[in-house]
């Protein structure tokens, strides 16, 4: 039975999904070592380094389905590694012996990074999907609240008047980022390893950099400009991207949970029958996915950090520190998955309320318009005066209940310069959203929206 919730028939497709697990699943990585047998093979075969009988035989028995799973699981727990095992099969199929040729001057820590950069490159497709997907979620919110007035919060008090837009716009610039961050780090991590047992392809005569090229050619992978067996700040890369995107659903889904809390009401999770109810008290409509999210962010950068560490590696092959990476790894890609999917069913179904956006404005009387007010009165008044002098009735608003702009109309130094009108305009949240529009504008030209 499944321990994990990764796993588990319950909870599997809350926290990961089912295309990011069969990307880690057993099946794939024996797959992604028989592809750079086949890969191996093809390549020594052009060179002359293997016949080419021997290659077409090892090709055809590349293939998943023709390897015994459990003979493999008993000789990867006596060996330790399962690449041998694979190896030792795969011999076996072959006709004549002519599997011997198979594996010629690899080893195994060149078919398991390998196989891993290939699975890590079949993960980043499908991380880019779902970076696509809530780029486009996140464009639609912010273009349809471009100019939509909200509260904008600092220390979770109100600050200053933003638009709703804006504050997606703010998010939506993150992920255009992130996806930039993709590309850029492609060209890096997605090299093979062959280098034999030192790295130094010692075993192949003056032909392993040929072998080398030839065999990334196949693969379609960047060729090494040196061995990587324990230098590993490119697979460290991929984790900290993950852990950087994470990070930034954790901001949505704190921000969701922030605003859909009773006395706020702002936003609301998509809603379906019985979706976060409470065992116990009926009127309850908890976030969900946001919850998700939050503890789905939190364990990935717990296990990215395990990834950092897997970094500090002896010699030229390491005694530990690379079996981390076996662990934690398809754990950051799964769970990243997981935290993406959810964000993405936030954001694509997510209920604003603008009218309880604007009544939140209007909640402290015009105290969220003050620096508005000391802006327009300090061309008559001086900054500092006006600030003063806004500040002191800003604390009778406090103190009376009375809205701001009535306190300050009835201020004789302020009505020297200002009537009532010019101070309504003043006192309009909605009048007070600097260059959020054109921001968010800016951001959706740049994310080609």
């Amino acid at each position: 039975m499944p321990a994990s919730l990764i796993d588990s028939a319950v909870f599997r497709d809350i926290f990961s999904t089912p295309e990011m697990r069969s990307v880690f699943s057993d099946e794939n990585r024996v797959q992604k070592y028989l592809d750079f047998e086949a890969a191996l093979a093809r390549a020594q075969a052009r060179l002359g380094i293997i016949p080419n009988e021997a290659a077409e035989e090892i090709c055809r028995h590349c293939h998943a389905a023709e390897i015994d799973f459990g003979k493999l699981k008993m000789q990867t727990e006596r060996i330790g590694y399962p690449v041998l095992p694979v190896v030792q099969q795969l011999v076996a199929l072959c006709r004549d012996g002519l599997g011997e040729w198979c594996h010629w001057g690899a080893t195994t820590q060149d078919i398991t990074d390998t196989a891993t950069v290939m699975q890590i490159r079949e993960a980043l497709e499908l991380i880019e999907r779902h970076l696509d997907g809530i780029i486009a979620a996140l464009a639609a919110l912010a273009r349809e609240y471009r100019d939509t007035p909200m509260a904008g919060r600092s220390n979770l008090q109100q600050a200053v008047p933003i638009t709703f837009g804006y504050k997606m716009a703010t998010v939506l610039a993150a992920f255009v980022r992130h996806r930039e961050r993709l590309n850029q780090l492609r060209a890096r991590v997605l090299v093979g390893e062959f280098g034999g047992a030192a790295g130094t392809l010692s075993s192949l005569g003056g032909r392993g950099l040929a072998a080398q090229a030839e065999l990334m050619k196949e693969l379609e992978l960047g060729v090494p400009a040196i061995a990587w067996h324990t230098v590993r700040d490119c697979i460290a890369e991929v984790g900290c991207f993950l852990g950087l995107v994470t990070g930034t659903c954790g901001k949505i889904a704190l921000d969701v949970k922030l605003l859909m809390q009773t006395e706020v009401e702002e936003v609301y999770e998509p809603f379906h029958e019985g979706r976060g109810s409470s065992s116990t008290m009926p009127q309850k409509r908890n976030p969900i996915s946001s919850v998700y999210i939050t503890a789905l962010v939190s364990v990935v950068r717990q296990q990215v950090a395990a990834l950092l560490d897997a970094m500090v590696e002896d010699h030229e092959r390491a005694t530990g520190p690379w079996e981390i990476e076996w662990i934690v790894l398809p754990e950051i890609f799964c769970l990243t998955a997981g935290a993406l999917a959810q964000t993405a069913f936030v954001l694509k179904g997510l209920q604003v309320d603008a009218n309880k956006m604007r009544a939140n404005l209007d909640l402290t009387k015009g105290l969220i318009v003050s620096e508005a007010v000391m802006m327009g009165l300090g061309p008559y008044l001086g900054r500092q005066y006006a600030h003063d002098l806004v500040y002191d009735i800003c604390r009778k608003v406090v103190a009376t209940g009375r809205p701001l702009v009535d306190l300050l109309a009835e201020n004789a130094e302020i009505a020297k310069h200002l009537d009532r009108a010019a101070l309504a305009k003043l006192c309009d949240p909605a009048n007070y959203l600097g260059e959020a529009g054109a921001m968010v504008d800016r951001v959706l030209a740049i994310a080609g929206r």
